[in-house]
């Protein structure tokens, strides 16, 4: 019969094994997508067996589950634990800033996330309770202009949007100020404070000419086109 001693060993290496597995399948993920996480290669990564795998988690689809939730539980943890801004509306943008950053770092699991909501871990609903704390303390000062529940809707719809249209585009190409731009128009829409960009006029009227372009006959096909990534460039400059 086995001694305390020995059950405790047992137990803090079960817990070892299953930290490496989830840290391994995670960066698996994070580089090559779920697919990359075939059982074999997440064994080989962590070190173990593959049986010890489907001992913990099951399946797959279990493994991807325990990941998830693994990974979201230190964001939520760490978005919990940042000191709030005292402008309601700054600290506001800031957990957009934020939530935006992990989406772009965690492209694979953010993706499959959105994709099967059946996959959504407990730690998701912790983190929405973060954001509705943060958009109550909006209202309460006064500078909410929709009901909470509107709020949080559109937050999390289009917050979960800019980051799946900047997953979609090369690393690359990426437009850096789609996901400012995405969170200046929630703002506008649930509290009437959007910055207002400068020179917006000018960026205006760049983006009325830009799309006139068709109807302009004086052009060559190359002056065209550059004019029209010029314009493209000044109205998104905002």
């Amino acid at each position: 019969m086995k001694d305390r001693d020995e059950a405790a060993a047992e137990e803090a290496e079960g817990a070892d094994v299953r930290e490496r597995i989830l840290t391994a399948a995670a960066e698996l993920i994070s580089s090559g997508g779920p697919d990359a996480a075939t059982t074999r290669a997440v064994a080989a990564a962590a070190g173990v067996q593959a049986p010890a795998i489907y001992r913990l988690f099951g399946d797959k689809r279990g493994l991807l589950a325990a990941v998830i939730e693994h990974v979201m539980k230190g964001y939520v943890a760490k978005k919990s634990a940042r000191r709030p801004h005292p402008d309601p509306l700054q600290d506001f943008r800031d957990g957009w800033d934020m939530h935006v950053a992990f989406g772009l770092g965690h492209p694979g699991l953010f993706a499959l996330m959105c994709s099967d909501p059946q996959l959504q871990p407990p730690s998701v609903s912790d983190g929405n309770e973060v954001l509705r704390r943060r958009i109550r303390n909006i209202a309460l000062a006064g500078r909410l202009r929709v009901s909470e529940e509107r709020a949080l809707d559109l937050v999390s719809s289009m917050g979960t949007g800019a980051v799946l249209t900047l997953l979609r585009q090369p690393e690359a190409q990426r437009d850096p100020r789609l996901a400012e731009a995405a969170r200046e128009a929630v703002v506008a829409a649930i509290t009437s404070e959007a910055a207002r960009p400068a020179n917006a006029e000018v960026h205006a009227v760049a983006a009325t000419l830009r799309a006139s372009l068709d109807r302009v006959t004086v052009l060559t096909k190359g002056e065209r086109a550059l004019l029209s990534e010029l314009l493209e460039r000044i109205a998104n400059s905002g």
